[in-house]
């Protein structure tokens, strides 16, 4: 399945290439190899066969190389644009594979900011072309998606009929994500035209979106097919460059969603300013400038997969649950709300 990566701080900027690219396990080499401590067994003795877990093997077996996106939020336009106040989002897409794309690593190697999105993409059906590469703008907010909406063909024609007129027509590409990004604005912003998606909101309305959106796409697929509707699988994140919210779901009274994990302590250690190695305390950091005595501003990673070796720094997402980080960078986990009859039956959906 794809795997995508989040950043955010209130004060604490991070260079992209020590996050998405240096790490062993950075995204950028999620193509094929994955880590997934609490969900996968590990070690020299272990591989993804070993789990006895199928839906589990499945999703893990695949390729991630159906296209690359990165946004990251700058401040840059707000020197020149009248009007306009605060960081925006940047984007940059490509179908290349990211540890062979020469522009990717320029960009990452020269690119700092407080807020970032990067998704590595497997196709769930649709073409594999840039506009279908997550992650999707709307104004000031970003969204991102890992996992498939079963049965979209089926639901799409009523799915977009929720959505606002702005939203419709931002949606470029033919993919489940970029629908479910519109209907998440729409909701948002309460069908507001495009100059509302300029506007921060506050965090709780934020989740309260979020959670729409989820019980939107599951009643859509009740209506259509009833008993027979099939699982979703709804790894969501969105943020307005300040606040962040991230949903690991399955509609599924067992089996569990893709993996999605948080870190308040991980930056620290991808950062190469600080002493430590994101690949092994026995690995030494030359280029530190930091002394081990020396914090780091606070900040939250969310990410398919840990990007550092320490499992102690990151924290398994509990299934069908939202996490919340607000402006002043404090985590929170909430429960999703919506009722146990959407839970569906079907394993074979990814």
């Amino acid at each position: 399945m794809c795997r995508w990566f989040a950043y955010i701080s209130p004060q604490e900027p991070c260079l992209l290439s020590d996050v998405l690219i240096n790490p062993a396990n950075a995204i950028s080499k999620q193509c094929s190899e994955h880590y997934l401590p609490k969900l996968l067994p590990h070690g020299e003795e272990h591989d993804l066969d070993d789990s006895n877990d199928d839906l589990m093997k499945m999703r893990n077996s695949l390729l991630n190389m159906d296209g690359l996106g990165i946004a990251w939020y700058t401040k840059a336009a707000e020197n020149y644009v009248k009007g306009l106040e605060g960081q925006r989002p940047a984007l940059y897409k490509t179908q290349s594979p990211p540890i062979s794309d020469f522009n990717f690593r320029n960009l990452c190697s020269n690119t700092e900011t407080q807020c970032l999105f990067a998704h590595i993409r497997a196709t769930s059906g649709s073409v594999v072309t840039q506009v279908n590469s997550h992650p999707f703008v709307f104004g000031r907010h970003v969204f991102m998606h890992n996992g498939a909406i079963s049965d979209f063909s089926t639901i799409r024609r009523d799915m977009t009929d929720l959505l606002s007129f702005d939203a419709y027509c931002n949606v470029l590409g033919s993919t489940d994500s970029e629908h479910a990004a519109a209907l998440y604005v729409t909701n948002l912003t309460n069908h507001g035209a495009k100059d509302t998606w300029e506007k921060a909101y506050p965090i709780t309305e934020m989740v309260s979106a979020m959670n729409k959106t989820l019980v939107q796409i599951m009643e859509l697929q009740r209506k259509h097919l009833g008993d027979k509707a099939a699982p979703n699988s709804l790894n969501f994140c969105a943020t307005d460059g300040h606040k962040m919210v991230a949903t690991r779901f399955r509609n599924h009274a067992s089996q569990q969603p893709p993996s999605l994990y948080w870190s308040e302590f991980a930056g620290r250690t991808l950062n190469q300013k600080f002493p430590g190695n994101p690949d092994g305390a026995d690995k030494v950091n030359e280029s530190a400038t930091k002394g081990t005595d020396e914090k780091i501003g606070k900040h939250t990673i969310i990410a398919s997969e840990p990007t550092t070796y320490d499992e102690g720094e990151w924290h398994l997402i509990n299934p069908n649950c939202i996490l919340t980080v607000d402006e002043d960078g404090t985590e929170k986990e909430v429960p999703v709300e919506y009722d146990a009859e959407f839970n569906a039956v079907d394993p074979s959906h990814p």
